[in-house]
């Protein structure tokens, strides 16, 4: 019984301590420093030794101007427990008072703390930092360093020098630490990209590509010309990055899987004239199959892209004559996978790709692999109007490998089934869960759905339009783009000036880019930046016709003023980064 009491006295005393914390919390955060002081007090009494409860109560006492008490508690606790960083925190109490040289006084104690004692640069340039005081945060780790070489600070003083605007020394440290310790290489290039996206990034990045060109030209060692892929691979440049690629490549040409990668990047920000010249490049230099199948799978999906219906026959030939060459087997799994989507999609024969996707099935396959099996088979069922049979395989994708990337996109297709079944009930409660996916492509897929269907249901509770909307979009699905372009030209005529309007604009839009009518998108976009320029697609309009401007029809000039207007007005746009790139390198800002 007395055991038992005494775990009841604990348990209670612990939710009370709880409570009494979170209360402060509340107080603090509410800005009635008053209250929060006491309970602060009161916690502090109860654990001395918390350091976050005691620069809580001191934090307290400077925003209610109680600076003596302030400095009575910080004093106190410095004689008590000898601790560096309470020196910056008696400096902090000073200078808030205005009383700058004595402030210096204290800061330069701490200083000398490191020089005694270099295992006190922790604690102290932290305290720096957060009271924003860089200087003296970068003159702690440059003094703990020269006192013990053994301290490997870069990295710390890499950010310092950003965040002090010393760009320079910014890049020089960064680049120093990442050769000499290559592991950290990934994390200060993340670092470098974020500078990269910052509003002087024209001018960061033109100092960086000449920080790494003067290594690349000091230096023999490979490690610079990678560097300096990255850089042009961040820049979009992947001419510039095929060049240092085949310079590694001539030095070491052990492998040619950077350089096949390189191609898909190049893929994937659609600059297909480099990918194809990068992949013959890989073509001509390597005898590996795994190679010769990713190389080979990339040049067919560019030409299926690119391809008109009188291309079909030889496509679907030289799909052929490939697995012939390289045989039936895991390795060539992406190859069967695309011949399947070939001919049911572009040949209209959905048997004859599934009877391609049963083989692959036959064959030893990983989970991943019998996921992207299962996907396509999917993909065809949905193709075929076997709405429920796509399901079950969308669903099995999601319960073989949950939470992963794979998983996502397979619930992301089961949401679009519902929704081209109109079960549009189902599908927005699929897409609201989506939008918070970790992948931001498909996180913006699913808000994109959840949008039209949310906004069209409200101002249609019939939603006799957003159902016309859904079989256009299934018609482009099944890639019968005349008989989508039909439909949604029906719901212009039918439903002008509802809801529907501007949506449906967007989506001619698109599907004229994909077949290259580029006057017509540009007049669907133009419809919706005349007359829908307060909904929620206005920037992906402009965007869309700077695009055409600037990429397929070399009208820089009109370019322009759309990037502008998305710079200036639609900061919250995704496209928000690359438009006010793009403008950058239209107006000659940068050397890139």
């Amino acid at each position: 019984m007395k055991k038992l009491f005494l775990l009841i006295t604990l348990s209670f005393s612990l939710f009370s301590f709880a409570q009494n914390e979170q209360l402060a919390q509340y107080y603090y955060d509410k800005g009635d420093f008053e209250k929060a002081k006491i309970g602060y007090e009161e916690l502090l009494l109860s654990v001395p030794q918390n350091m976050q409860y005691f620069l809580r109560t001191v934090d307290c006492y400077q925003q209610l101007k109680q600076f003596d008490s302030a400095e009575k508690a910080i004093q106190t606790r410095l004689d008590k427990y000898n601790q560096g960083n309470l020196l910056v925190e008696l400096g902090y109490n000073t200078q808030l008072q205005k009383n700058e040289a004595k402030a210096k006084i204290y800061y330069d104690q701490a200083i000398d703390r490191i020089k005694k004692n270099p295992n006190e640069v922790y604690g102290i340039s932290n305290s720096f930092e957060k009271k924003v005081l860089l200087e003296y945060a970068l003159k702690s780790y440059q003094t703990a360093s020269e006192v013990e070489p053994k301290f490997n600070f870069n990295y710390q003083k890499g950010l310092l020098y950003g965040q002090l605007g010393n760009t320079e020394m910014m890049i020089s440290t960064f680049l120093d630490e990442s050769y000499a310790t290559p592991q950290n290489s990934i994390m200060i290039q993340n670092q470098l990209s974020r500078f990269m996206t910052d509003d002087s990034d024209a001018i960061f990045s033109e100092m960086l590509r000449k920080g790494l060109i003067v290594r690349v030209q000091k230096s023999q060692d490979l490690f610079w010309n990678r560097y300096l892929s990255w850089f042009y691979v961040q820049q979009k440049e992947f001419s510039k990055a095929f060049i240092q690629e085949k310079a590694i490549y001539k030095r070491n040409p052990e492998s040619l899987s950077n350089i096949v990668n390189l191609a898909h990047l190049a893929v994937e920000e659609d600059d297909q004239g480099m990918a194809v010249e990068i992949l013959g490049f890989v073509l001509e230099n390597t005898k590996d199959l795994e190679l010769l199948v990713q190389a080979n799978t990339y040049l067919i999906s560019i030409k299926i892209e690119k391809a008109k219906e009188k291309d079909f026959a030889n496509i679907n030939a030289e799909i052929e004559a490939l697995l012939t060459e390289y045989e039936i087997s895991p390795f060539t799994l992406s190859l069967q996978l695309i011949q399947a989507h070939f001919v049911a999609f572009n040949l209209k024969n959905p048997e004859q790709g599934r009877a391609i996707i049963k083989k692959a099935l036959d064959l030893r396959l990983d989970d991943y692999k019998v996921a992207q099996v299962k996907m396509e088979l999917a993909d065809i069922l949905l193709f075929e109007e076997k709405f429920n049979q796509a399901l079950i395989y969308y669903s099995q994708i999601e319960m073989d490998l949950k939470n992963d990337v794979v998983a996502h996109e397979a619930s992301l297709k089961a949401a679009k089934t519902s929704y081209f079944k109109t079960d549009f009930v189902w599908a927005l409660k699929q897409f609201k869960e989506l939008k918070s996916a970790n992948t931001q492509l498909i996180a913006n897929d699913a808000l994109e759905y959840f949008l039209l269907i949310n906004d069209n249901t409200a101002a249609d509770s019939t939603q006799t339009a957003l159902k016309e909307f859904a079989k256009g979009d299934y018609l482009l699905y099944q890639n019968r783009n005349q008989e989508a372009i039909a439909q949604f030209q029906s719901i212009l005529k039918n439903h002008k000036g509802q809801e529907i309007e501007a949506v449906t604009l967007l989506r001619l839009g698109k599907i004229y880019e994909k077949t290259a009518d580029y006057n017509l998108a540009l007049s669907q976009y133009q419809e919706i930046i005349d007359h829908h320029n307060d909904g929620i697609y206005i920037d992906e309009a402009l965007f869309f016709s700077a695009e055409i401007y600037n990429k397929k029809l070399k009208e820089v000039e009109k370019a322009k003023p759309l990037y502008e207007k998305i710079i200036f007005n639609h900061e919250d746009s995704i496209y928000f980064v690359e438009a006010r790139k793009n403008f950058r390198q239209l107006r000659g800002d940068t050397n890139l």
